[in-house]
């Protein structure tokens, strides 16, 4: 159950992935675009996720479309595997030093969607990557898992470390959540008795 295959297509892009929640952290990413393929391979490797994406996006305008729908894709994907989110501890938070960055991030896998994005200035871009898309990637990702993320930029001014300590935090985040609670193995972990 904690393994799910999802696909998104729409007009601008064509996605497919596997996702594995209690894997190694092998990865074979296929983006569209170099940056994020690098991003999402930390994401893996750091959550320890079992994660295969290919997108077929329109790239020739822009990384916008891809970079919002992976998001998406990956949320649902999180969603799914979770189901009804029985025995998970829920919550999860991590302080996540990258060199002169510092970043934090926490993760309620409530049922409800909000993220809290707050960063210093970066640089527009990251190669080729407009570095505003990193936010529309998280705004996908709690949308369609679900969850409440808040992501906060410590310190730091190396712009490709600060985004790379995002996706480190958050995956590391996600793994404390997502991990069984051995005390209430049976229990959806809230009063109301849903998530």
């Amino acid at each position: 159950m904690r393994n799910v295959s999802k696909t998104r297509e729409t007009a601008e892009t064509k996605i497919s992935l596997t996702l594995n929640l209690d894997g190694t952290g092998k990865s074979n990413i296929k983006s569209g675009c170099g940056f994020l393929d690098h991003m999402l391979t930390l994401f893996a490797k750091h959550g320890r996720f079992d994660l295969n994406l290919t997108c077929d996006g329109d790239v020739c305008v822009d990384y916008h479309h891809s970079a919002e729908d992976i998001g998406i894709t990956l949320g649902s994907a999180f969603k799914d595997a979770l189901g009804d989110k029985r025995g998970i501890c829920r919550y999860g938070n991590m302080i996540l030093p990258m060199d002169e960055a510092l970043i934090l991030s926490a993760v309620d896998l409530s049922g409800r969607a909000y993220l809290a994005y707050k960063t210093g200035t970066l640089n527009e871009k990251v190669g080729d990557f407009d570095t505003e898309l990193i936010e529309e990637f998280w705004l996908g990702f709690v949308r369609a898992s679900e969850s409440t993320l808040h992501i906060n930029q410590m310190a730091g001014t190396n712009t490709h470390h600060i985004i790379e300590g995002m996706f480190k935090s958050v995956a590391r985040s996600l793994k404390a959540a997502v991990a069984f609670d051995i005390d209430a193995k049976d229990e959806i972990p809230s009063t109301k008795g849903v998530l």
